[in-house]
Parts: structure tokens; sequence; C-alpha cells
């Protein structure tokens, strides 16, 4: 009865993993394409030197 149990556990342990890696994604992230760059490019003669 024991082993049958632990074998339960790990086949159900070893199934959710395979369920959540090949399942579908669950991201919250917002739609919202590629942000354009708005900083300064670096220039070496500006830059800062310490």
């Amino acid at each position: 009865m024991a082993i049958s149990q632990i074998i339960a556990n790990i086949t159900q342990y070893i199934s959710e993993a395979a369920m959540r890696i090949f399942g579908p994604t669950d991201d919250a992230y917002p739609v919202i394409g590629v942000q354009p760059f708005t900083g300064e490019p670096y220039d070496k003669r500006t830059a800062d030197t310490w």
C-alpha cells in the first residue's frame, strides 16, 4: 500500500511538471510590441571621465 502511494505521488509530481512545461503560457505581459530607443547614443568625447 505504501509503495503504491509513493509511486502515485511520483507520477503525479512528474505529470504536473510536464503539464506546466508543455501547457499554454499564463504570462500576464502586455502586448505592446517593440519599443523605440529614446536615449542618447554613447559619445566618447562627451562622456564623463572620473
